[in-house]
């Protein structure tokens, strides 16, 4: 006999569902998608801009890691830490990340899009259009902001001095909204060097970022060559010219008996000291086998005992051990060497060993650490933050981050805009042009997805504490005049030349953002239905 359940609006229905499994249909799964994504997008919302606030992050549970606070306004790093049971809210978490892997900026931007998209698709379905029209207005104001952006975008990738300038901007105009926003000029300058020396590769694998507490943010340098934070072995020369560089990931501590799961009966003390005699000559044969490729710098990623390392020590060879696989594949890369694991063929020793011109112990704060300069990969650089606390160089290092992906993105697409809400503004404007051509209801999506873009100026001017509502009035009225670079200057709450105030983003970022926030909307308008499958129970005898 079936069952039968009431469902939210007192109707009898059939329970297709098994035990405390949970459906919800209609307008019930689409008004909770609607709710959650918007309640995110208002979560992050007054992080959003040069004024945007921070966030305190606390973790949950017991434990000293428990105990440790993040201060940030990156909006991936807020979105990442926060449980979420909301189907929806989640998809939204997802662009977030995904903006973040993409472009490294931008996570807060395409949250909060895609949650004004959401509000103003709210009003259209309460307006009894149906999803599928909404979705294809949608799109036709998508491709038409698109078209406008790209419009708006130039190309100074030809000359090298302006390029860079325009690179410098972008890196201000990024950092303005993070921590580092009072040196951002000192980091702008720093972040445009580390990435020049990529020399378009993109690779930020060779740029290091070391984090070291004391001093203050000013005290941040950039070091033309690798850093690792290990130590030097006992008994090895402490400077090395013109290195030879073998770089392995081999077991260097089997010189002592090292049996496991397996029982050896010995009969005598003698017994076991011919065991430790044939381990160690095992130990021997191998250490002959990596001098046979003449390095002057051995580094492996596993510990070495101190019989194989006083044999290296012994012929002046420099040993570093237990270097991490993430310090190993970096000084790899920036040494041009191969990270070996056996040792079987001297004859390829110019193809495996990389080379330094100096390597030598330096101080960083109170801590030693190894500087390899002059590496054959000239690419290769460290940048050393200082700061007072480690919640100050955990943001900072966010910070710097994300700059340095804006950065890269640059490079390699080369097209630039102008930022401060002239983008989103000359977007909407493209929009509300579209929605003149376009006969029945898509018409209105299309406005409703200009009114969503117009909102982040909005939100921008809001945050700063100025008058949104006049501002952006203010700023519509200058971009349909055409007057070109205008946007929102936000040190004094005006309409200003963002070409004249150096308020420059990159166009990939843009792209990205509205990519993003728009297949995410449309993917959560489309929900008319949500399961929920019932806990799992385990029984207790």
């Amino acid at each position: 006999m079936a069952n039968y359940g009431i469902d939210a609006i007192g109707n009898v229905a059939p329970q297709i569902l098994k035990g405390e499994a949970v459906e919800e249909r209609g307008e019930f799964a689409r008004l909770q998608s609607f709710v959650g994504a918007m309640a995110i997008s208002d979560l992050v919302k007054t992080t959003l801009g040069p004024k945007g606030m921070d966030k305190i992050l606390t973790p949950a549970g017991a434990g000293p890691k428990q105990s440790q606070i993040t201060i940030t306004n990156d909006g991936a790093t807020i979105l990442r830490s926060i449980y979420i049971d909301n189907p929806a809210a989640k998809i939204l978490i997802d662009i977030s990340k995904t903006q973040d892997e993409e472009v490294g900026d931008g996570t807060t931007t395409v949250a909060v899009l895609a949650g004004e998209l959401l509000r103003e698709g709210e009003k259209l379905f309460n307006q009894k259009m149906h999803p599928q029209i909404i979705i294809q207005g949608w799109r036709i104001a998508r491709d038409a902001a698109r078209k406008a952006l790209n419009a708006i975008a130039f190309d100074h990738s030809e000359n090298e001095e302006a390029f860079k300038q325009d690179l410098l901007n972008i890196a201000r105009t990024t950092l303005s909204s993070k921590l580092l926003t009072h040196e951002k000029d000192f980091f702008a300058n720093l972040a445009v060097d580390a990435v020049l020396r990529l020399k378009g590769s993109g690779n930020l694998e060779y740029i290091k970022i070391i984090k070291k507490a004391g001093g203050s943010l000013k005290d941040s340098f950039l070091d033309e060559g690798f850093i690792l934070e290990k130590s030097i072995t006992v008994g090895c020369p402490r400077r090395l010219e013109n290195a030879r560089i073998l770089v392995a990931n081999t077991p260097m501590d089997y010189d002592k008996i090292k049996i496991y799961g397996t029982q050896v009966k010995a009969d005598s003390m003698n017994a076991v000291a011919e065991i430790e005699a044939a381990e160690k000559d095992k130990m021997k044969n191998k250490v002959d086998k990596i001098l046979k490729y003449q390095p002057t710098l051995f580094v492996n990623r596993q510990l070495i005992y101190n019989y194989p390392e006083q044999l290296l020590a012994d012929k002046g060879v420099m040993v570093i051990e237990h270097a991490d696989f993430d310090g190993i594949e970096r000084l790899a890369a920036a040494t041009g060497a191969e990270i070996v694991s056996t040792f079987d063929n001297p004859e390829r020793a110019e193809k495996v060993l990389g080379t330094c011109k100096l390597i030598e112990e330096i101080m960083i704060g109170e801590d030693k650490v190894i500087k390899f300069s002059g590496c054959s990969k000239r690419e290769a650089c460290t940048i050393v933050l200082r700061g007072a606390s480690s919640h100050i160089l955990d943001e900072a290092e966010r910070s710097l981050h994300d700059a340095l992906c804006v950065l890269v993105s640059t490079v390699k697409s080369k097209r630039v805009t102008y930022g401060g809400g002239y983008s989103e503004m000359t977007m909407a404007k493209a929009c509300d042009d579209a929605a003149k051509s376009i006969k029945g209801k898509q018409a209105l999506a299309i406005e409703a997805f200009g009114k969503a873009l117009r909102q982040l100026p909005m939100i921008i001017a809001d945050n700063g504490g100025f008058d949104a509502a006049e501002i952006v009035q203010s700023l519509k009225v200058e971009i349909e005049k055409g007057t070109p670079a205008a946007g929102i200057d936000m040190n004094n709450g005006t309409v200003g030349n963002m070409k004249e105030l150096g308020i420059y983003e990159c166009l990939r970022v843009k792209e990205q953002a509205l990519n993003a926030a728009s297949e995410a909307a449309e993917m959560i308008l489309r929900v008319d239905d949500i399961i929920r499958c019932a806990p799992r129970r385990r029984d207790r005898a």
